[in-house]
C-alpha cells in the first residue's frame, strides 16, 4: 500500500530533504506521491530502499532501520496510537499481540496490515515468541519478503523505548528458510535483552534511598503473615514480571505485590473452579455455534450447531478436520504439532470446496477466525471461532444472516460497522485522490505559470512586469548614466535582394540565439530588435557603475559570435558593425496592447550613429564610451574626427580588445 512509501518519502524529506528526495526518486524512477489505500509493486519500495543506500552511503541495514523507527512514529501520528498502546502491558505481550492486531486491522480496513503493509493476497508477517529463563526472549519472524528483517529492531526498540520506558538490543540468532510455513518464508531468530532506562534524577532518587529502603524491608515483612508473604512469593513468580525482567531486589518484589501495612494481596490471584461444569452439552454447541474440539489425530469430538449447519459433514463424529479445512493463517501444516507452535496467534480456517454441500458450490468458501486452547486433561484442541466476514455483501454471499452468529459475538456488530466504515474510506479514498490530482494541476499551473513569466520577463524588465501585473501604473525613470550597443549586419540589404525570406529569418535567428546568450552572461539588457538591428544596453533598468564594461565585453562576444554565424548568399561569415554610447537617457513603458520598454534621449542617438558611421567587423566607441573604459583593461585605438550626420565632428575610438579576459570568459564558456 502506499502508506508504506509515503513514510519512507516523509522519511527522506525530514532528515535529508526535498532535494534528496526528488534525486531518490528519479534514480528509482517511481512518482512523486502515493495514495494510502492504493496497492503499490513490492519492487517500487525494493527500488527506493537500494538507491537510498546508495545515494546516502549507508548499508541497507542501517538504512531499514532507521526507517523502523520512523515507521513507528509515522503510525502513532497517523493515529494508531492508541491501538498499539493497548495491545500489551509489556514488551511480550505487545509482540504475542501483533498478529492479532494485523487480523483486526485487515478485517477492518481490508487488509491495511500494520509494521509491514501487504495487500490482504500477499501474507503479513508473524511474530513469534518465548520467554528465556535469564529474563530475555527469542523473537521468530516469518515473511514473504527476504532482506526486510532489519525493519523489525527500529520498530520494536522503538516500540519498547515510547510504551514500556525500557532499551533493548536485538541481534539475528538464526536465519533460515523455514520448510515448516508453506511457500518458504524467510524465518528470523532475533535475541532480545532488555536494560531499564532511568532518569538522572530517578538514579539519584533510587542511590540516595537504598538505605531506607533496607530498613522499611525489615519492618515490612515483621507485620506480614509468613505464610501470606510465600504465597504472594509464589504467586509472583508463576505470573512473571515483565518480559525480560529486570532483576529486582526483595524489597521490590514485596512492594510490587502487596499493600504497605495491610498485607493485602494486590496482583494475586486464585481463581476459583467448580467441582463440576454447570453447562449442558447441548446449551454449550448453541451458546458457542462455532466451536470446534479435536484431538491429536485431528479427529473432530464435537462441534458448534452453526457450524455443522453449513458443515453437515462434521455432525459424523470422528471425521478429520483437514479434510474438511484448511489453515489460512498462520501457514502452517495442519498437523497438532504446528498449530501448539502457534497456539498464541489467530487461527483461519477455509472451508474446502469439494467437502461442502452443493449449495455451496458456486458460494465463496466460509472462513473461519478464533483461537486455539489446548486442553492438556483431554489430550485435545477447542478452537472458538466465528465466521471471518468484512461486511453485509460478504455475509449475502454466503446466503448467511446475523440471526446465524451468536448474541454475544461482536463480529455482529463488526460487520455493521465496518460496513459504515469501508463507506467513509471509499470516500476518503476519494477525496485523496482529488487532492492528488489538484496537486498534479496545481504543478502544471506553477509551471505553466513560470513558462509565462518568462515570457513576460524576456519582453520586459521584472519589476516592470511586475508592476504591471498588480495593475501599477509604471512611472518613466531618469537614467544619468548608462551605456547603449547598437548593430547591424553589414550589406543587409543585398543579402535580401539575393535570398529567400526563410534564409533571412534562418540566418537572424541563428545569430540572435548566440546574442541572446551573451546578455545572460554579461548582465545587459535587451532593448530591442528591428530587422537586423540589435540594441541592448548596460545600467537599465538597474543602475551598476560597471556598464561600460559589461556592454563592451558584450559587444567583444558579438564580434566573436558573428563568425559562426554564415552568409547564405556568400557562405562565408556574415559581418557586423557595432556601435556604442555612454550618457543619460529615459525609459519607461510605451503602449498598452503590446508594451514595450523604450529608451529616449540624445544618447540613443548618438549610440545609433555609432553603429551606422562604424566599420564592418569594428566596435566603434564615442569619447564619452572611451572615457569610461580608459581605465578598465580595455585596449583601444584612436580613429579620430568623423563628421557624424547630425552631430557635426566627432572625436571616436575602435575597442580592440580585454587585456585581462580570454575569449572563452567573455563567451561564457567552461
Amino acid at each position: 500500500y502506499g502508506f508504506i512509501n509515503t513514510c519512507l518519502k516523509s522519511l527522506v524529506v525530514e532528515k535529508y530533504g526535498e532535494e534528496t528526495w526528488e534525486k531518490l526518486r528519479l534514480q528509482a524512477g517511481v512518482q512523486d506521491s502515493f495514495l494510502t489505500f492504493e496497492v503499490y509493486k513490492d519492487e517500487i519500495t525494493m527500488q527506493l530502499v537500494d538507491k537510498a543506500c546508495k545515494i546516502l552511503g549507508v548499508p541497507a541495514d542501517m538504512v531499514l532501520r532507521e526507517f523502523g523507527e520512523y515507521f513507528f512514529e509515522f503510525c502513532k501520528r497517523s493515529g494508531y496510537d492508541h491501538m498499539l498502546r493497548t495491545l500489551g502491558g509489556n514488551l511480550y505481550e505487545f509482540i504475542e499481540n501483533l498478529d492479532a492486531l494485523h487480523s483486526y486491522l485487515a478485517l477492518s480496513y481490508q487488509a491495511i496490515l500494520f509494521f509491514f503493509v501487504f495487500p490482504q493476497e500477499m501474507n503479513a508477517p508473524s511474530f513469534r515468541v518465548e520467554k528465556n529463563e535469564d529474563g530475555s526472549m527469542h523473537l521468530h519472524y516469518y515473511s514473504d519478503r527476504r532482506g526486510l528483517c532489519h525493519i523489525v529492531p527500529g520498530i520494536i526498540s522503538a516500540a519498547a523505548l515510547d510504551f514500556f520506558n525500557i532499551e533493548i538490543s536485538m541481534e539475528i540468532v538464526n536465519q533460515t528458510e523455514e520448510e515448516e510455513r508453506t511457500g518458504k518464508k524467510e524465518h528470523i531468530v532475533f535475541l532480545v535483552t532488555q536494560n531499564p532506562v532511568f532518569s538522572y534524577k530517578e538514579r539519584n532518587e533510587y542511590s540516595s534511598s537504598s538505605q531506607y529502603l533496607a530498613d522499611s524491608e525489615k519492618q515490612v515483612e515483621k507485620q506480614l503473615n509468613k505464610e501470606d508473604l510465600e504465597k504472594a512469593k509464589n504467586t509472583f513468580r508463576e505470573r512473571g514480571s515483565s518480559v525480560c525482567p529486570v532483576k529486582k531486589s526483595h524489597w521490590k518484589t514485596i512492594r510490587g505485590i502487596i499493600t504497605l501495612g495491610k498485607g493485602k494481596l494486590l496482583r494475586g490471584f486464585d481463581p476459583v473452579y467448580p467441582k463440576s461444569l454447570w453447562i449442558d452439552t447441548k446449551t454449550f454447541c448453541n451458546g458457542l455455534p462455532f466451536h470446534m474440539v479435536f484431538d491429536k489425530e485431528l479427529r473432530v469430538k464435537q462441534a458448534g450447531v452453526s457450524i455443522q449447519k453449513i458443515v453437515p459433514g462434521l455432525q459424523t463424529t470422528g471425521i478429520c478436520l483437514d479434510h474438511y479445512f484448511s489453515i489460512v493463517h498462520p501457514e502452517v501444516p495442519f498437523t497438532i504439532s504446528s498449530i501448539q507452535k502457534f497456539i498464541n496467534s489467530q487461527f483461519v480456517f477455509q472451508t474446502r470446496r469439494e467437502m461442502m454441500p452443493e449449495s455451496w458450490k458456486q458460494r465463496p468458501m466460509l472462513e473461519l477466525r478464533g483461537q486455539m486452547i489446548w486442553m492438556e486433561s483431554l489430550q485435545c484442541m477447542l478452537y472458538l471461532c466465528s465466521p471471518l466476514l468484512r461486511t453485509l455483501h460478504e455475509l449475502e454471499e454466503r446466503q448467511m444472516h446475523i440471526a446465524d452468529i451468536a448474541p454475544h459475538d461482536v463480529t455482529r456488530d463488526l460487520i455493521l460497522l465496518n460496513q459504515q466504515r469501508l463507506a467513509e474510506m471509499e470516500l476518503s479514498n476519494q477525496l485523496e485522490r482529488k487532492k492528488e490530482e489538484l496537486r498534479i494541476l496545481s504543478k502544471h499551473l506553477e509551471e505553466e505559470k513560470k513558462k509565462t513569466e518568462a515570457l513576460l520577463y524576456a519582453m520586459l524588465p521584472q519589476h516592470v512586469a511586475n508592476q504591471l501585473k498588480e495593475g501599477k501604473r509604471v512611472e518613466a525613470g531618469e537614467f544619468k548614466e548608462c551605456t547603449i550597443l547598437f548593430s547591424d549586419v553589414v550589406t543587409f540589404t543585398n543579402i535580401c535582394a539575393q535570398c529567400e525570406p526563410i534564409q533571412i529569418v534562418l540566418m537572424l535567428n541563428s545569430m540572435y540565439l548566440r546574442f541572446d546568450r551573451l546578455t545572460t552572461v554579461h548582465d545587459v539588457y535587451k532593448v530591442e530588435t528591428i530587422g537586423d538591428a540589435y540594441m541592448v544596453v548596460g545600467g537599465v533598468p538597474v543602475p551598476v557603475p560597471t556598464h561600460a564594461e559589461r556592454v563592451a565585453n558584450f559587444a567583444l562576444g558579438m564580434i566573436i559570435a558573428a563568425k559562426g554565424v554564415q552568409n547564405p548568399v556568400s557562405g562565408n561569415p556574415i559581418q557586423i558593425r557595432v556601435g556604442i554610447h555612454t550618457g543619460p537617457v529615459l525609459a519607461g513603458v510605451v503602449g498598452e496592447k503590446m508594451p514595450r520598454y523604450c529608451l529616449f534621449g540624445d544618447t540613443v542617438n548618438i549610440a545609433s550613429r555609432m553603429e551606422s558611421h562604424g566599420v564592418p567587423s569594428k566596435i566603434h566607441l564615442s569619447s564619452s564610451a572611451y572615457q569610461c573604459l580608459k581605465y578598465k583593461n580595455f585596449e583601444m585605438t584612436e580613429r579620430g574626427e568623423i563628421e557624424v550626420k547630425g552631430k557635426g565632428k566627432m572625436h571616436t575610438y575602435f575597442l580592440v580588445r580585454n587585456k585581462t579576459a580570454t575569449e572563452n570568459e567573455i563567451m561564457g564558456r567552461p
